[in-house]
């Protein structure tokens, strides 16, 4: 299917990583038309992107979508991850990850929508519009970044759906894949495979909430999610949930991975929240990355990560204690 053209977004202008994709290019000749890109290794993708008309653009920091904070470099972005389907390391992942088969690629959606089905990822671009936003993200472990996703408003993709009135949570599902997940085949993981996390439905609507398919002006590394991954800025990072295969929308509240395998640990709505701790570390401060033993770059943590003033209201009369 073609890829319909819409004009340049706006994004920032970024060091150490200077140079910004189009819309146009990026869907046509990284997603769609590149397969090497996606499931190649990082000098084929390179010499991919080398071909690619790249510019700066001005950074927009209108709606909460930004923040002028230092970017985490791209090298560290790739590099250390929490994505245990490739192993518990927070180096696994890009070690792993490069054999993982991202074309081609479908998204099933399912229940409670008037228009269920298996959609090619080039199906889903062309309904929606690409920007780049840059976000926080915050990992329950007490580390962040400060990254620049490229992606599309989850709410684009739900209402082109159309859920009915019993859709009262969005949950999603990760690849299963063992044969090229390591993880999901270690006798020492406890997790129950597939992946699954939720989100309350107002929250998936929220302007905030993105659906990543790059990061840093190219197309997400394995390691980071491809080709299509969560992104939830106010929460902690194990919310956005990576190589997204299945979302269903429910009328209940679904179950997720971590609040399964440790309730007393985890909640379904993991706000951020430097005043609920978690039972084995404090949550009141975390380490930016880039970090090193003798420079630890330690700072408060922000109630919802910064994003209160947007996503506050979400939660007004709740206990966030009890509801964490």
């Amino acid at each position: 299917m073609l890829i319909k053209n819409k004009a340049d977004f706006s994004s920032a202008d970024i060091t150490p990583e200077s140079i910004y994709l189009r819309r146009r290019e990026f869907i046509g000749a990284s997603l769609i038309g590149s397969a090497a890109l996606m499931t190649g290794t990082n000098a084929r993708a390179d010499a991919e992107l080398a071909r690619l008309n790249f510019k700066k653009t001005t950074r927009d920091t209108s709606g909460g979508f930004s923040t002028d904070e230092a970017l985490t470099p791209y090298d560290d972005v790739k590099r250390y991850n929490n994505f245990y389907e490739f192993g518990m390391d927070k180096g696994d992942p890009e070690k792993y990850a490069g054999g993982l088969t991202t074309m081609p690629w479908s998204v099933a959606m399912e229940g409670e929508i008037a228009k269920p089905g298996n959609y090619p990822l080039e199906d889903i671009l062309s309904w929606v519009d690409l920007e780049e936003r840059i976000y926080r993200l915050r990992c329950v472990e007490a580390w962040s970044m400060v990254i620049p996703w490229v992606g599309f408003s989850l709410a684009a993709l739900i209402k082109k759906v159309q859920p009915t009135s019993k859709a009262n949570y969005v949950q999603f599902v990760t690849l299963e894949r063992p044969a090229e997940m390591p993880g999901q085949r270690s006798r020492f993981s406890t997790i129950d495979w597939p992946y699954v996390e939720g989100l309350r439905m107002d929250e998936a609507m929220h302007p905030l909430t993105l659906l990543a398919v790059g990061v840093y002006g190219r197309v997400l590394p394995n390691q980071n999610g491809a080709p299509l991954r969560l992104v939830v800025p106010w929460k902690y990072g194990f919310k956005s949930i990576k190589s997204i295969v299945k979302i269903r929308f429910l009328e209940k509240q679904p179950p997720t991975t971590w609040q399964q395998l440790a309730p007393s640990e985890y909640g379904f709505y993991a706000n951020v929240n430097p005043q609920v701790d978690h039972p084995r570390w404090s949550q009141k401060s975390e380490r930016r990355l880039p970090t090193t033993l003798f420079s630890p770059n330690r700072i408060p943590t922000q109630r919802f990560n910064g994003y209160a003033e947007q996503v506050a209201g979400l939660y007004k009369g709740m206990d966030l204690s009890r509801y964490y």
